[in-house]
């Protein structure tokens, strides 16, 4: 008997997948890679428990779109890394998911090739290979956590991931969280609200038991034993921004009644800029200022940044795609970044070694 009239309805076809362990076997961890990734992770793990007094900084493109323009843009930001290591920690921001509201680009896994065509095999061999590169220069890369199965074929390599705020609320990402094997950084909620994601926290921080896939490729049950080292990121929501100092009080307060640790890490684009790339720097600005007094429990920032400044709209044409500019949120440019991050590292430089005593 054929259940074609009541199974899989809606789909037109299944298209198998190369497995996390084939990839991986295409692809391997070097030991340049190894090396970045572990010390890495120790870092941020030791800036998270206020062993290491300094901030660490997610930045880099909204997406990755194009891998040439990413290894540019690499390339610049380790020397820049290099220069401003006693008083930042420099992460490579390395998006290749894209989640929509509605319809749009997915990102460079999804749609590596811009046409809707959908190769994601071809998008995973771009994406691992691209966090093989960075990694090997030396620097560490993050992520946002979007589709619960990449992480199998890519994590490996990731240094510190993001849960959006889009995210934040389902158990499937909380779970999948509690068992990443790096620190987490939960976004507020879109309007705003830090509930959504103090609820997070707790639960990415126990065990957990779900349905997912091991390296093999199989469907399995994986048993997590829940990640230590998941914080809060603010990005200002619907009601505003909310990385000033009264809003970034009440967050450590909202985390001393639940508990948790007083961790906080601040998103200078999304809201908290109203969408304005133009006022990241001014967003830096201020946490600069905010450490500068006194502020012990602002641990990490997250900047957009590219090597040109803005964005640009998708074509049918490829080919007029303004180089190194972002095709979805848009970014300072290079220079920006550059001198915004020289500005804060000195600022900030002198009270370094007397945070989180």
């Amino acid at each position: 008997m054929s259940n074609a009239a009541v199974d899989n309805v809606n789909v037109e076809s299944a298209e198998i997948l190369i497995t996390p362990e084939q990839l991986k076997a295409e692809l391997p961890l070097t030991q340049a890679a190894i090396d970045t990734v572990t010390e890495s992770r120790e870092i941020i793990r030791n800036i998270l428990e206020g062993k290491d007094k300094r901030v660490f900084v997610v930045v880099g493109p909204c997406s990755i779109h194009d891998t040439t323009a990413a290894i540019d843009y690499a390339k610049r930001l380790k020397v820049l890394a290099d220069e401003l290591k006693d008083s930042l920690y420099l992460v490579m921001r390395v998006y290749f998911e894209k989640p929509r509201t509605t319809v749009g680009w997915k990102g460079l896994i999804n749609d590596p090739y811009l046409n809707d065509t959908f190769k994601i095999q071809d998008g995973l061999h771009l994406g691992r290979k691209l966090l093989l590169d960075v990694t090997e220069m030396g620097l560490p890369t993050s992520t946002e956590a979007l589709d619960p199965i990449s992480p199998q074929y890519m994590q490996d390599l990731i240094s510190w991931s993001a849960i959006g705020a889009r995210t934040t609320e389902s158990q499937t990402h909380r779970e999948m969280s509690s068992g990443l094997s790096c620190a987490v950084g939960f976004k507020n909620g879109t309007d705003g609200g830090l509930d959504v994601a103090t609820n997070a926290l707790k639960s990415a921080s126990q065990p957990h038991r779900f349905l997912g896939i091991n390296e093999s490729g199989q469907v399995a049950v994986i048993h997590t034993k829940g990640n230590p080292y998941s914080h809060i990121v603010l990005r200002g929501g619907s009601n505003g921004p909310n990385y000033d100092s009264v809003h970034v009080r009440l967050c450590e307060e909202a985390l001393e009644k639940n508990k948790l640790p007083s961790n906080i890490m601040i998103d200078c684009s999304h809201a908290n800029s109203s969408k304005d790339h133009n006022i990241q720097p001014l967003v830096l600005e201020n946490i600069a200022n905010q450490i500068v007094e006194g502020n012990e429990s602002i641990v990490g920032i997250m900047v957009e940044s590219n090597i040109g400044a803005g964005n640009q709209a998708l074509n049918a044409d490829l080919d007029l795609l303004e180089y190194g500019v972002s095709v979805t949120d848009a970014c300072i440019d290079w220079a920006t970044t550059e001198q915004s991050l020289r500005d804060m590292a000195a600022k900030i430089s002198p009270v370094i070694g007397n945070r989180r005593n």
